[in-house]
């Protein structure tokens, strides 16, 4: 009886899952380049591109490469964080003669900043264009992607319009975590309902983000925000709070070339904000802990019990892989990957787990060098 309700109760909420209104198993909210659409005669003049770089070497070169094909007159803010590499010098030598790069040598991170938020925060001073777009170091853009973002800004009437990007998924740990990440961020965070003009449900994807110029001025900054982690859903909700809308999507126009090669670099990026997003509250650790514990083992145990178990629980798997498969299909996978979900819900509990106990330790987050401890409680409820 213990197995067959706990199958039962694993496949119950995989169906929940499948019935929600707002659909976010589904990818919907698409925003794609149009293709053979020759975007090099596109005036820009507009849009400045904000580009916080901390020893990124690697890959600003092909990151300014492909900002050369999206139109003329664009400018490029490059805020070089305190690098220890030649981050700098590289841009300079691999920007385009199309573009107008200024490279500023970023300032010591100030008390209370997390470091891209502090560099960020540099680079808006220096942009006098009405509209910005926030670009992570490690994101090419196909030729006409701006151009669609512009149109979706236009279409939408949005303040604020971001895409998820397409993370890079070459490697067997990439395949099996890199496409759930986005998956669970659209589960908790659903894009339909944050496209929504209510301020119920605020997200964005930092690492492509389009938002008009003096909004950024009007919401303090990102002063607002200075100490968040999770930086992108905190600025759209500054955005949405100040009155505007947002909108968010995925895309394959917009590419990350970060590698994560093996599993401690995955269990690195996921584990610096997973305990954020449960507001390190231990209470919300633990539902996460019985509701992934149910979903993700309960289908899987069930299918050793009764009959009635192996119903149920063969029911939470089928449904748990409907579930996934949309993104995997849009990533251009193989449909095999979703069957793997039940390792994947393991592995990014312990994430989880991993994220708290750090936490607790003092130690809130770790990115690029720089360890953020706790904040004072009041800050951390905020």
């Amino acid at each position: 009886m213990l197995w067959s309700g706990l199958a039962a109760a694993g496949a119950a909420l995989w169906l929940s899952v499948l019935a929600l209104p707002w659909q976010p198993w589904r990818v919907r909210e698409r925003l794609e380049p149009e293709s053979g659409h020759d975007a090099a005669g596109i005036g820009l003049e507009d849009v400045t591109v904000l580009i916080p770089a901390r020893d990124e070497t690697d890959v600003i070169g092909d990151t300014l490469a492909a900002l050369g094909s999206q139109g003329r007159g664009l400018r490029v803010v490059l805020v070089d964080d305190r690098s220890d590499d030649d981050t700098a010098e590289v841009a300079r030598r691999a920007a385009p003669e199309v573009l107008t790069l200024d490279v500023h040598a970023g300032a010591p991170l100030a008390e209370g900043w997390t470091g891209k938020l502090w560099a960020l925060e540099q680079g808006r001073r220096r942009i006098e264009t009405p509209l910005t777009l926030l670009l992570d170091a490690d994101i090419t853009l196909r030729p006409g992607m701006i151009r669609a973002l512009l149109a979706k800004k236009e279409e939408s009437g949005a303040a604020l319009v971001s895409v998820m990007a397409a993370l890079r998924m070459q490697g067997g740990w990439e395949k099996l975590l890199l496409p759930a990440f986005i998956f669970f961020f659209r589960l908790l965070y659903p894009f339909h309902l944050a496209n929504k003009p209510g301020r119920r449900v605020a997200a964005a994807a930092g690492g492509c983000v389009l938002v008009e110029t003096p909004v950024l001025a009007q919401i303090g900054g990102f002063d607002a925000i200075r100490g968040a982690l999770i930086d992108d859903c905190a600025l759209a909700r500054a955005v949405k709070d100040a009155g505007h809308r947002t909108w968010i999507g995925v895309s394959r126009g917009a590419e990350s070339h970060r590698a994560y090669p093996i599993l401690e670099v995955v269990w690195r990026m996921v584990a610096r904000t997973a305990y954020t997003q449960l507001r390190y509250s231990p209470a919300l650790l633990l539902l996460c802990t019985v509701l992934m514990a149910l979903m993700f083992w309960a289908p899987l145990i069930g299918l050793g019990g009764p009959l009635a178990a192996q119903v149920a629980g063969g029911v939470g798997l089928v449904a748990m892989a409907v579930c996934y498969l949309p993104t995997i299909r849009y990533y251009r996978l193989s449909a095999a990957w979703a069957l793997t979900m039940p390792l994947i819900g393991t592995l990014y509990l312990a994430m989880t787990w991993h994220s708290a106990l750090r936490d607790w330790g003092g130690r809130r987050s770790e990115w690029k060098g720089r360890v953020y401890g706790r904040q004072p409680e009041g800050d951390r409820a905020a």
